[in-house]
C-alpha cells in the first residue's frame, strides 16, 4: 500500500498510470463515489504489493533486492514485467515487494448497531471480535437486544461474538440507576448474571463486553467488585471478559463518565479493555478532531502505567463531524462517516487540509444559507498515525467505534501494517 495526496489538476486516471495500477483499483479501494471529481488535499490508498523504485546507473535486480533486505527470488517474482532479470535499464520502473504485517498480531474489535450483511461481510476478516451493540439491562437485570444483525455470518469469518452488556435507557442514554442496581443489589445483580448466562449458553458467543458508563462515584468498588464476580463465573464457564472505559488521564479524573472507572482494577480483572479515545470533538461541542493523536497519547501515557499494555484496545472513531460555525452552545454537529465527508468536500469544491498537531484532517465550506461549517473526519493518514501507537506502546490491539458504516480504507492501512490475530 501507498499514500497519495492528491494535487491540483490530478485524475484517478494519471495517479492510476504513475504507480502502474487500475484505475477500477483506485476506485474501488477508496469507495470513490463520483470518481471524475477529486478534492486537493485529499488522501488515497493505493493498493500495490511494494513501493515504486527507478533503476540507476550501475542498479542490478541482485544489487537492488541486497539494498532492500528481500530475496532476489521475490524481486523477480515481483516484476513479471522483466522478460530477463539479468537485462533491466536506466529509467525503467519497478516494484520493491515489501511485507506486511511488519509489526505483528493484535487483536480488533468491532462495535457494530447496524450494518448490512454486505458490510458485514467486507468487515469481519479483519476483526478478532464483534460486539453487537447491544443488551440493554434494566433496574430488574433483564437484558433486551438492541440491535439487528446477522450473527451466523460471524462464523465464516472465524470471528468472535461479544455480548455487549449496556446499562442504556430506550431512549439511548446511560442510566446511572440502572448501573446502581446491578452493582449493589445481590438479588438484581443475580438476576442479571444468570440472563448472561442464559444468553450465553444458546451458542454462538465467546464472552462478554461490558459497557457501564456514567456510574455513580461511590459506586466505584461496587463495579470493581461486580467485575471480580462477573470474570470469575466467565472464566470457568470458558468465556472472556472485555471492559469499555472511558478516556482518564489520573485515576483522580472527576466527573460522572470518569470516577467510577477504576483503570488498575480493570486491567488486574478482565482480559480486554477498551479505552474509548475519540469523542473529544462531538456532537454538542466544539469544531476539532474526534480523537486528535496528542490526546489520546496523553490517554495512553496514564493507562499503560496501570493496565498490562497487552490488554489494552485503543479505540479508534470510524466517523466524523459537520459542524456549522460559529458554535453556539447547545447547537448539535451533523455525524458523518469518513466516505460521506470525502464526497462532501468534492461537492462543495473544497480542499482538504491536514492538521499535523491532532494528525487529523479537515475542511471548510459554506453552505446554500451562507453560513460556514467546518468538517473533521478520518482518513489513511491519520488512521496509520493512530495505528503506530498500537507499536509505539505495545498495546494489544484497536477497538473500532462503530462499524455501521464500510470505510475499505481502514482496513487496508490497518493490514499494511498488522495481522489480525483470530481466537476461532
Amino acid at each position: 500500500m501507498e499514500l497519495y495526496i492528491v494535487k491540483s489538476g490530478d485524475t484517478v486516471y494519471q495517479i492510476a498510470r504513475r504507480y502502474s495500477t487500475s484505475t477500477d483499483d483506485i476506485i474501488s479501494a477508496n469507495q470513490l463515489q463520483n470518481p471524475s471529481v477529486l478534492s486537493v488535499g485529499q488522501a488515497l490508498v493505493i493498493p500495490n504489493s511494494g513501493t515504486r523504485r527507478t533503476v540507476n546507473r550501475g542498479d542490478t535486480l541482485y544489487s537492488i533486492a541486497h539494498r532492500y533486505g528481500v530475496s532476489l527470488q521475490r524481486l523477480i517474482a515481483a516484476n513479471p514485467q522483466i522478460a530477463n532479470p539479468n537485462r533491466i535499464s536506466v529509467g525503467q520502473t519497478i516494484m520493491i515487494p515489501t511485507d506486511t504485517h511488519h509489526l505483528g498480531e493484535i487483536a480488533v474489535n468491532g462495535y457494530v448497531t447496524d450494518a448490512s450483511d454486505s458490510t458485514l461481510n467486507a468487515t469481519l476478516p479483519y476483526l478478532t471480535f464483534l460486539s453487537p451493540f447491544s443488551y440493554r439491562a434494566d433496574l430488574f437485570g433483564n437484558l433486551t437486544p438492541t440491535f439487528n444483525l446477522n450473527l451466523a455470518l460471524s462464523g465464516g469469518h472465524n470471528t468472535a461474538n461479544l455480548i455487549t452488556l449496556t446499562n442504556l435507557l430506550e431512549t439511548g442514554r446511560f442510566s446511572s440507576q440502572i448501573a446502581h442496581a446491578i452493582l449493589t443489589d445481590q438479588a438484581v445483580q443475580d438476576t442479571f448474571l444468570e440472563n448472561v448466562e442464559i444468553l450465553l449458553r444458546q451458542g454462538g458467543w465467546y464472552g462478554v463486553n461490558v459497557d457501564f458508563e456514567y456510574i455513580y462515584q461511590f459506586d466505584r468498588e461496587s463495579y470493581n467488585q461486580f467485575l471480580r464476580r462477573l470474570t470469575e463465573r466467565m472464566h470457568q464457564l470458558g468465556y472472556i471478559v472485555m471492559t469499555a472505559l472511558a478516556p482518564k488521564l489520573s485515576d483522580s479524573q472527576e466527573g460522572l463518565l470518569y470516577s467510577a472507572h477504576d483503570y488498575a482494577a480493570h486491567g488486574q480483572t478482565v482480559d480486554y479493555v477498551v479505552l474509548m479515545t475519540y469523542e473529544w470533538g462531538y456532537t454538542y461541542g466544539p469544531a476539532m478532531a474526534v480523537a486528535p493523536i496528542d490526546k489520546v497519547r496523553q490517554v495512553l501515557d496514564y493507562a499503560t502505567q496501570v493496565i498490562p499494555a497487552g490488554r489494552i484496545l485503543m479505540g479508534v472513531p470510524n466517523y466524523g463531524y459537520d459542524w456549522t460555525l460559529p458554535f453556539v452552545q447547545g447547537t448539535a454537529a451533523r455525524s458523518l462517516s469518513n466516505i460521506d465527508a470525502v464526497t462532501l468536500a468534492g461537492q462543495v469544491q473544497a480542499s482538504i487540509q491536514y492538521d499535523q498537531t491532532a494528525q487529523a484532517p479537515f475542511f471548510h465550506y459554506y453552505d446554500g444559507d451562507g453560513r460556514q461549517h467546518e468538517v473533521w473526519f478520518e482518513d489513511a493518514r491519520s488512521l496509520q498515525a493512530k495505528y503506530a501507537l498500537v507499536n509505539e506502546y505495545g498495546l494489544g490491539g484497536v477497538s473500532f467505534w462503530n462499524l455501521n458504516n464500510l470505510f475499505l480504507t481502514n482496513f487496508i492501512v490497518l493490514e499494511s501494517m498488522f495481522s489480525v490475530q483470530k481466537v476461532l
